[in-house]
Parts: C-alpha cells; structure tokens; sequence
C-alpha cells in the first residue's frame, strides 16, 4: 500500500473530485504506477481530515476515469491509464445493487451440482415439454405442489389448485375477479410495489390500513370494511416486504375474524412463508373459505422461476379465476413448472431453503454488526431491512447519495399505499450480491447514518 496523501488545497473543485483529478495527474506524471494499492478509504479520509464518503466518491470517480479499478475484500488499485484508455470508453464502477429483494444465490458446489442434474432430468423428456399442456398444471405438478404446500399445513384438493405462471399473473387473476374498477381494495400501509402496479392496472383502489409492530391493526381493518365496502384486503403476512414484519397468529386471528365479519376476501400472498423455521398458520389455514393463497417460488428457490401455486377458497370461486388466467396466460411454462417439480420430488428444493436461510442469517449478522443498534427493523431469515432514516436526512438526499457511491437502495416511496411515505428505505442483502461487497455497503450505510447530510455534502 502506498504512502499516498494528495494535497487537496490547491485545487477549487469539489473535494472527490479533487481526489480524482490528483489520482489523474500522479499516474500521468509516473508518481502512481499501474497495479499500485491505494490507501484504504477510511485511513485517508483520516489523513486529508475529510469525511469517508468524500473519499469514497473520489475513488469511484477515478473508476469512471479508467484509472483506478476496485476490488471487494482487496482494495483499489491503479491501472495506470485515464480516460483515454481502451476503445470501449472509462470503466464503470460495479453498482452494489441492494434494491432487489432477492434471495442469496446458491454458490455451494455440491448444491449446484444438484441443480443440475435436476435439469439435466427435466432435458431428457425435452419435446413434450415444447408442446401445450393442460390448464392448472398435470396431476404429477399439482401433486409436487401439494407436498410443497404440506409444509404450510396447507392440504388443498386439486379442484382449488392452480399451477401458476408466477405471483404477478395470479395476482392479477384474482384481483379481476374480485374487483371493478374503482372498486376499494385494502392493503397494509407499507405494502409491495407489485400490489400497487397491479392495482393502477385494474382501476382499483388502493387503500392502506394503519399498522402498528405486529401489523394490520384489527380496528382499522374493521373500521375500513365499515366505511369503504372494500371487495378484498391484500396481505404480505409473513417477513412483509418491505418492513419484514410477521402477523403472529393471534393478530392474524382477529383479522380473519373480521374479514368473515364483513365477508371480505383474503388474498395472502406468502411468497416469504416458506423462509422461517418457526411456522405460523396461514391465513388460508386459518380462514380457508375466504383465503385466496399464493405461494410463489420467486423467494424460496428462485425468482428465474417464475411460478406459483395458488389456492383457490373453493372450487366455484377457482372457475372464474381459471377462465381469467388461460385468458391472459395460456399456461406457466412447462420447462419451468417441470423443473420445480422434479426439484421438489428430489429434495433439491428443499436445499435452496436451507441454503437460503443459512445466507440470511449470515447477512443479517453483517447488518447486525455494522449498522447502529436499533437503527432499523429485521427480521434474522429476512432478505432485507427497513432503515429508518435519522433527521434530517431525506429519503430522496439519502438514496442519492448512496447512488452516487455505487450503491443501489430503495426509497419508501415505492411501498406507500396512500399518504406521505416514510423517510425510510429498503436495504436488499440477497441476489447476487455477495457477503464482502455487502458488508462493504453496510459500511458505507453505517457511515452516512452517523453524518448529518449537510455535514456529508460539505465535504464533498
């Protein structure tokens, strides 16, 4: 590692950028030399006496330059060529996306070879896949998801399952059958994105219920079906994307007691109910005749996927909703359906869980350790965490920031039903992210949380 502290006085821009520019001319006057180590962001930022966002800045402008390459868990080193280096133009700093709530991906060899051969399986029966299958899914898909399923302690007959081509698409069925347009739908006031769109989709609208640590209260759900009508509530109920909050039983009780009250339709979407080890009941266990469930694989195998079973609250109310699904869908696709079976039947699946939820926690510990204690609400299986943010700091001032530094979070518009988001943002620990790149990240998060945004931008 080199000795290396520019004098920064001199020059009138911005200081990251003055950072940059120095990096600049020392590797133009031979002073920096290609494959040198340039000192650690924080020892320098302690050494120039400026903030270490300051310096994190200017390390990924000399990036964008050509000059400097980073590398996670090693340091930044010099290339030794600016920006006119290489016919495809300047590198670009990888973005450390932490704004996909997605699970870790598997990178255990023995499980990936699993993964494989479960493919290779599916390949030998390769053509009649390419062919149109049966609405719903065949009985050996719908016996797979009923295994699947058994781990909820859901035991559906095959009349009210449905093989699906994702979450999206059966939430969209549902939600024409239920709904009209400009009819009322209720939702938790911080709620998933894709509910929204959904609902802007269909002319539905959208109204979130006050949530207090457990949830959905059940007074203002009673309070809604008294005033609004609604024609369904839509619930997240399990480690609830964003805030990863889990409805405990009773709450979910008193909820389902209510929605039979009124004779309101439940959809839950359980998309995270397969992650914890300690099970709470479905709402479709709880309250089956009202239950619209889904149970996508997106989060406890794999987004690429693109299936789900649903579970229809009887068969009459499934005719409506199949007719609605063919109309739009055709069918899931019978490669991804077959592969999800043949890993189910195989044990595969059951892996990627394991594996899943071993990463979590690893990440969640990360979290745990870097970021300010009680700074932000998670669950030890989550994908996520829900960070509220420190006055005065913005949600908008904070994404940006973080954006302009390589690093890719959420703000909390994107989860507000109705009314005036939190200054909050969702900060995403899976995909293809890895350990030392996040705990990078969280460095940088725990950081910024400490500074007040003016005292960040000064130093700029």
């Amino acid at each position: 590692m080199l000795d290396w502290t520019p004098d920064l006085s001199a020059n009138g821009a911005p200081r990251y950028i003055a950072i940059a520019d120095h990096i600049e001319r020392d590797v133009k006057a031979g002073r920096l030399s290609a494959g040198d180590r340039l000192p650690p962001q924080r020892l320098l930022a302690r050494r120039l006496g400026v903030d270490f966002t300051t310096v994190a800045r200017g390390y990924v402008e000399a990036q964008k330059r050509g000059l400097v390459d980073s590398r996670v868990g090693q340091g930044t080193f010099v290339r030794g060529r600016g920006r006119q280096a290489g016919p495809t133009g300047p590198s670009r700093p990888e973005l450390v996306d932490l704004s996909m709530n997605l699970p870790p991906e598997p990178d255990d060899p023995e499980l990936l070879d699993l993964m494989r051969e479960g493919l290779l399986e599916v390949s030998r029966d390769l053509v009649p896949l390419l062919r149109y299958q049966g609405f719903g899914g065949s009985r050996a898909d719908k016996d797979a998801a009923s295994a699947w399923l058994g781990r909820r302690a859901l035991v559906p007959t095959q009349e009210r399952l449905f093989v699906t081509p994702g979450a999206h698409p059966a939430l969209l069925g549902i939600f024409g059958v239920l709904a009209k347009p400009g009819d009322v739908v209720l939702c938790e006031a911080v709620t998933y994105p894709g509910m929204r769109a959904i609902a802007a989709l269909l002319g539905l609208k959208l109204v979130g219920l006050a949530m207090d640590e457990h949830g959905v209260t059940a007074e203002a759900f009673t309070d809604a079906c008294e005033r609004l009508s609604p024609k369904a509530i839509y619930l997240n109920p399990t480690l609830q994307n964003p805030t990863t909050l889990t409805i405990p039983e009773e709450r979910r009780a008193a909820l389902a007691a209510v929605a039979r009250g009124f004779g309101v339709p439940i959809v839950e979407d359980d998309a995270y109910g397969f992650i914890p080890t300690e099970k709470i009941s479905a709402f479709a266990a709880i309250a089956p005749d009202l239950t619209w469930h889904i149970a996508g694989l997106a989060k406890c195998i794999g987004a690429g996927l693109r299936a789900a079973y649903v579970v229809a609250p009887s068969a009459r109310a499934a005719w409506p909703f199949a007719a609605a699904l063919r109309a739009a869908n055709v069918m899931p696709s019978p490669l991804t359906v077959a592969l999800a079976t043949r890993w189910i039947e195989d044990g595969t699946a059951d892996r990627l869980l394991r594996f899943i939820r071993g990463e979590s926690a690893a990440r969640q510990k990360l979290a745990a350790e870097i970021l300010p204690a009680g700074s932000f609400r998670a669950d030890p299986l989550s994908f996520n965490i829900w960070l509220p943010l420190p006055a005065p700091w913005t949600r908008s001032a904070f994404v940006e920031h973080t954006r302009a530094t390589g690093i890719g979070v959420v703000a909390s518009d994107m989860f507000a039903a109705d009314g005036k988001p939190a200054e909050a943002v969702r900060v995403c620990l899976g995909g293809p992210t890895t350990r030392p790149q996040i705990r990078h990240a969280l460095d940088f998060l725990a950081h910024a949380l400490s500074e007040a945004p003016e005292t960040v931008l000064a130093t700029l």
